[in-house]
């Protein structure tokens, strides 16, 4: 069954009337998407890294199997994608009396829990995957000085043989590293930035150490993207430009956020990738709409009623399955009061309670996008990963900003390795000292 965009409620309330996408606004994109993809500045959509990826993965894979423990060093883009993939489609990892491979991602800095896993974890039985196209992320370096010396302690010289390194070919510390201790590693491709590259080596490795069908994704993520890669005049009626010429109209009509409604339950995990995707590539310059990833039906008992009840700024992105799986029927003997529950299938009510969140949604003012995947294997997710991100870049186009960088970003980082004392930050430090000099008004509690 194929996927699906339903618009018969998105173009509602304040966006009634809006007009389509000028003729002129998609030959622009048309041209421009044609000179990126001649400069090669969008590999995450004609993927030129994909043949060598297929023959330099499998080997590297089979490697980390070896071990029962793979631990990911990576943050943001480098572990959104991953987790996202996990969830959906290793889901056992997080059941009861799992005995299959373990994907455990460090993406933050927490000493607690960082201290825990590594007093947790056996050396002998862990492989470690540090990811960072840059070689120079802080939060990852710091793990990966850490980790280092965990293996060395336990393995001695063996540790190298635990240590997977996926970074630029050529430039940065972790590149240095794997070509002076014999790491096995492999490339972050140029010009692709975290937010894009969960279908590389990024997210394809830890996804194919855990047995997910990693070829499959990038077989949908292709089949969406080749049209438009081949011919960029093609993009006018591509779904991926009509999500972005909507998402554009929401913000010209004042609608300030745009809801990421998940009701796959095992897809969840894709609403915080989406918000990555979204908000570093289009929070720029005043603009953007702020993504609120939301699960169903979680969260029809919470934030729910903020969507149905509170400021009309928002739109949703509205995601379902087109067929539920059943799961257990309810018995013949519920008590009477429920007996209209009787001899239906548990997955009924998924599908009944998204039925009614949407039409709650759109009953209540809030345009409304609905994505109905026909499957949901990882072929699927390739696509839709690949629409979102598709999407993402021609929003921004739109918008007149860049929507690969992140330049507000950079400042915090800035600030952060100043008050670490790291040298060639003289603005940054006197910034700091003024801050911390300045007169606090503390209440305590």
């Amino acid at each position: 069954m194929p996927h699906a965009l339903e618009w018969s409620c998105a173009y509602a309330h304040r966006l009634q009337g809006v007009p389509p996408l000028a003729a002129s606004a998609s030959d622009a994109i048309g041209r421009r998407l044609a000179s990126e993809i001649s400069q090669g500045t969008l590999p995450f959509l004609t993927m030129p890294y994909r043949q060598r990826l297929e023959a330099d993965l499998p080997p590297v894979i089979a490697h980390a199997k070896k071990f029962r423990h793979m631990l990911l060093l990576g943050i943001g883009g480098s572990a959104l994608g991953a987790r996202a993939l996990q969830k959906a489609f290793a889901p056992g990892m997080d059941g009861p009396g799992h005995s299959g491979p373990c994907l455990w991602i460090a993406d933050n800095v927490c000493p607690e829990t960082f201290t825990d896993w590594l007093a947790a974890l056996d050396p002998k039985d862990t492989v470690v995957t540090c990811i960072s196209k840059s070689g120079g992320t802080i939060e990852t370096l710091s793990q990966y000085f850490l980790v280092r010396e965990w293996l060395s302690a336990a393995l001695g010289d063996a540790w190298r043989d635990h240590m997977i390194v996926v970074t630029d070919a050529k430039a940065g510390y972790l590149r240095e590293q794997a070509t002076q201790l014999g790491l096995q590693s492999l490339e972050v491709p140029d010009h692709l930035g975290g937010r894009y590259s969960a279908l590389s080596a990024v997210g394809l490795l830890p996804a194919g150490f855990l047995g997910i069908d990693w070829q499959g994704l990038l077989k949908g993520a292709a089949r969406v993207a080749e049209p438009i890669a081949k011919d960029p005049t093609k993009v006018a009626d591509h779904p991926s430009l009509a999500i972005a010429a909507w998402a554009k109209a929401l913000e010209d009509k004042d609608y300030s956020q745009l809801i990421f409604f998940c009701y796959i339950p095992r897809w969840t995990a894709f609403g915080l990738w989406f918000a990555q995707l979204w908000a570093e590539s289009l929070g720029k310059e005043g603009k953007g709409t702020m993504p609120v990833p939301a699960t169903g039906v979680t969260d029809q008992h919470s934030v729910n009623q903020m969507f149905l009840d509170g400021p009309r700024n928002k739109g949703c992105i509205f995601l379902t399955q087109a067929k539920v799986p059943d799961g257990p029927t309810f018995s013949q003997d519920l008590p009477d009061v429920w007996s209209w529950l009787r001899g239906k299938p548990f997955g009924s009510l998924l599908e009944a309670e998204a039925m009614g969140t949407r039409m709650a949604l759109v009953q209540q003012a809030v345009p409304l996008l609905h994505v109905e995947m026909g499957a949901t294997d990882a072929e699927a997710a390739g696509s839709m990963m690949m629409l979102l991100e598709a999407a993402t870049i021609f929003t921004g186009w739109l918008m007149d900003i860049n929507p690969v960088d992140q330049p507000a970003v950079e400042l915090g980082k800035r600030l952060a390795n100043a008050r670490l004392g790291a040298s060639g930050y003289p603005k940054e430090s006197a910034d700091l000292a003024a801050y911390l000099s300045a007169t606090k008004r503390r209440q305590d509690f």
